[in-house]
């Protein structure tokens, strides 16, 4: 007759449980986390993304708040006794069949000097080739953007633009009525035809976009295929000093929260931010200092100065 499992076993049994219940958990709530910042990157709200998805703004809300189906997370266990990414399972391309998949398991597994060479090789040749001398600056308002893409500019002898006087010429109108009249959606669509205007009419240019463009999947892909992207990085405290040293109180006026809510976009973005080739902290340097690191980052892409 087989003994009935002692005190211990039953103690350990519970704590496996308690164990994988609590990685449940922390993956149904990383899971909410992703879809709230995903939303935010997309400046849609949950109505929005209720009506365009057609789950209820219930779930929706359950889900963000890390109170998801449980299903979601004994996939994952299911995932993790296999020893696979979750992603293996629900992908929409056959993982035994795709090549996409499995090079992306090797990457994964790969050395950080091995990643570092897969990155050179797939951004050498005809990439190179299609950014030709546009260099284009990205970051938030307040990292320095206008200030190092003009003076970069005079030095490269390249011209300096900003992508939002692009829009105001295309719209006969200034940035915040074309928010004000067609919305966030109505801005996104013509800083599309903006940027695809620069890219089709100019070969060189040093461009300043605005800090949103990231959220924008199908433009910043277009950015960084057209453009030498750099990242202006600056801490949340110094973003918002150097926009009111500029003289523009709006955002702390009557917002008590302002700073809670620039730490959260900066944080929210900087995995998109962190696609371009190159980052510049600007955080405690002076213009001058700053400038000699931004040219320095333009030397190692290989941007020759305009010889003209």
């Amino acid at each position: 007759m087989r003994a009935s499992p002692g005190l211990s076993d039953t103690i350990l049994q519970d704590t496996a449980q308690d164990a994988a219940s609590a990685d449940v958990d922390a993956f149904i709530a990383l899971v909410g986390a992703r879809t709230r910042r995903a939303r935010a990157l997309r400046a849609m709200s949950r109505r929005v993304l209720s009506e365009r998805s057609g789950v209820s703004q219930r779930y929706l809300a359950q889900l963000e708040s890390g109170q998801g189906n449980i299903s979601i997370g004994l996939l994952m266990r299911v995932a993790q006794a296999l020893k696979m990414r979750i992603e293996f399972l629900v992908g929409e391309d056959d993982p035994w069949e795709s090549e996409t998949v499995q090079m992306a398991q090797h990457f994964r597994d790969a050395s950080p000097e091995q990643r570092q060479r897969v990155r050179q090789i797939l951004n050498v040749g005809p990439d190179h080739e299609t950014r030709r001398q546009r260099i284009c600056l990205i970051g938030l308002r307040g990292a320095g953007k206008s200030t190092l893409g003009r003076l970069l500019g005079a030095e490269l002898g390249l011209p300096f633009t900003e992508l939002n006087q692009h829009i105001e010429e295309q719209s006969g109108m200034p940035v915040a009525e074309v928010m004000a009249l067609y919305g966030q959606e109505g801005y996104r669509r013509l800083e599309h035809e903006a940027l695809e205007r620069i890219v089709t009419e100019r070969d060189a240019v040093v461009l300043a976009v605005a800090g949103g463009i990231v959220s924008e999947s199908e433009t910043f892909t277009l950015l960084l295929r057209n453009f030498h992207t750099i990242w202006l990085r600056a801490s949340p405290g110094e973003h918002m000093e150097r926009v009111r040293a500029q003289g523009d109180r709006r955002p702390m006026a009557g917002n008590p929260k302002a700073m809670e809510e620039l730490t959260s976009i900066l944080t929210s973005r900087e995995a998109l931010y962190a696609r371009a080739q190159a980052t510049v902290n600007t955080s405690g340097e002076s213009v001058e200092d700053s400038l000699a690191r931004l040219r320095h980052v333009v030397e190692e892409l290989g941007i020759a100065a305009d010889e003209d």
